[in-house]
């Protein structure tokens, strides 16, 4: 018998990533403007991320991002990579 892993067990971008699913942010694609500002508004490598919800019509998203929360454009969270945040060391 074979076991499948959670469909949030893989990197994937933060667009597809499940809601309420704890995340950590791997990398932030892009050179350009849009890729900058994510990065200032404190879309790091390392960070963790959750998704809280979408908007009536699928667009923007709302993540929890530290201690604040953001509303992102799917086409901004497409940029951003996320993997399966590790678990808390007791």
């Amino acid at each position: 018998m074979t076991s499948q892993q959670p469909p949030f067990a893989v990197e994937k971008s933060l667009d597809k990533w499940p809601l309420q699913i704890q995340g950590e942010i791997v990398s932030v694609e892009g050179t350009d403007s849009v890729a900058c500002r994510l990065l200032e508004m404190g879309i790091l490598e390392g960070e963790p991320i959750r998704i809280l919800g979408y908007a009536p019509l699928g667009d923007p998203m709302e993540i929890r991002l530290r201690d604040f929360q953001l509303s992102l454009r799917l086409s901004e969270a497409q940029r951003v990579t996320v993997r399966p945040a590790p678990l808390p060391v007791d």
